[in-house]
């Protein structure tokens, strides 16, 4: 009897011998996209610099360097609910908890102390509590599923040359548009509570940085519990180069993604005086376009709040997340390529093309009504010890069940209890 024969033997489990499929070589880099990257780095750093200065050109540069980690570690956030959703999988969102524990750790001491790079102190993610955050969120979770992306997935994908994601990325801007001119309802018009900090609740950044990673252990642990017990079929791996090369051009582990993406959040933190976020600018994209043909959008009352107007006035080469969101396409555009794995796909179907754009106009519906994304909301508020991130987490969840029922009439699957994950 093998070793393996015995273990299943003694522990009554079904224990999975099968190998997964070696992984096929990597392309070749596609040296003439990479220096087409390159070049549009330069050019776009070099305007941002020109025009807005230093900070948001070095957030430019943090956002090429997340490009490039969510390309190479594939680092999925509507593909980690979809997987627990469906299956049980658990995997990807173990991820999740690594990369917010190490933010919450990081965060900790910069938010306790205001340190910052700029003229600001560092300041929290906070939000309230009303109908826009529950809603947003839960529209946001539908959406993601219809969509196929999130909101760093949309910009990743498209700089690796995916197209169907560009129908997502225009919702997405219609969708935060209308959802910029219907704020005020939602936060004004409906109840709400005050913004919760657990730095306040439990004495502290210190108290809220324990109470934080306990609640991420017991999720883990939850994820093993709902696990199935199945057996997994070899798989086919994605192309990886081995050695030093399969920095530039292989698959990363969830693991280093994770800790990765935490720290460049950290840095973006004490760079800019707030956490990494990517959904305002498309808001901020679509009002530019609609003031370009002659709508008056300076008198829609969410544009009229200071704190909004400046980021408005700063522009597509100055307001934050609109200079980190160019970075990261470009940064994966040049990751892709690379990889060898840049390719445009230049046919949609039409089912794919419609759950595309509804997806994208769901999303950034909800993600203004909800005070940011999976980034801004769920990343940087849970990093930030605000109780609206992990509200924003379990309707995402919830979404992400009516999203899934609705994926067959669009052409799309969902994963099986017999699928395998990589």
């Amino acid at each position: 009897m093998s070793l393996t024969d015995r273990l299943g033997a003694r522990t009554g489990r079904r224990v999975d011998t099968a190998a997964p499929a070696p992984a096929p070589v990597a392309e070749p880099p596609q040296a003439r996209v990479v220096v087409v990257g390159l070049v549009a780095a330069l050019v776009l750093g070099g305007i941002v610099l020109n025009v807005s200065g230093t900070v948001p050109a070095i957030l430019f540069g943090i956002g090429l360097a997340l490009g490039f980690v969510l390309f190479h570690s594939r680092f999925g956030f509507t593909s980690a609910w979809r997987q627990l959703v469906a299956v049980r999988q658990g995997k990807a969102l173990r991820a999740h908890m690594l990369m917010l524990a190490v933010a919450c750790t990081l965060f900790a001491p910069i938010l306790a102390t205001g340190a910052s790079y700029g003229d600001a102190p560092a300041s929290p993610t906070l939000a309230p509590i009303g109908f826009g955050l529950f809603v947003g969120s839960f529209l946001f979770g539908v959406g993601m599923q219809l969509g196929g992306s999130c909101a760093s997935g949309t910009l990743f994908a498209i700089g690796s040359g995916q197209t169907a994601i560009l129908l997502t990325l225009g919702g997405f801007v219609a969708g935060s548009t209308i959802g910029a001119l219907h704020f005020p309802w939602w936060t004004n018009d409906l109840p709400s509570h005050a913004p919760v900090s657990l730095a306040d609740t439990f004495g502290g950044y210190l108290g809220a940085w324990a109470v934080s990673l306990l609640v991420m252990a017991a999720i883990v642990g939850v994820t093993y519990l709902l696990a199935r017990r199945r057996s997994v079929p070899p798989v086919e791996a994605p192309p990886a180069a081995v050695g030093p090369a399969r920095v530039v051009r292989g698959a990363w582990p969830l693991w280093v993604g994770a800790l990765l993406l935490a720290g460049l959040n950290a840095l973006t933190l004490w760079i800019s005086g707030g956490a990494w976020g990517v959904t305002f600018a498309f808001a901020m994209w679509g009002s530019k376009i609609l003031d370009l043909v002659g709508v008056d959008v300076l008198q829609w009352t969410f544009w009229q709040d200071p704190a909004n107007l400046a980021k408005y006035q700063a522009g597509v080469w100055g307001e934050k997340t609109s200079v980190m969101d160019l970075g990261i396409i470009v940064g994966a555009l040049i990751a892709s390529a690379a990889a060898g794995a840049f390719v445009l796909h230049r046919r949609v179907p039409a089912r794919l093309a419609i759950g595309a754009v509804v997806g994208g106009i769901l999303m950034g519906y909800g993600a203004r009504i909800a005070f940011g994304c999976n980034i801004g909301a769920y990343f940087g508020g849970i990093a930030s010890f605000s109780l609206h991130g992990w509200l924003w987490g379990v309707m995402a969840i919830v979404g992400t069940f009516v999203g899934l029922a609705f994926r067959p009439l669009l052409g799309l699957s969902n994963p099986k209890p017999t699928d395998s994950v990589c």
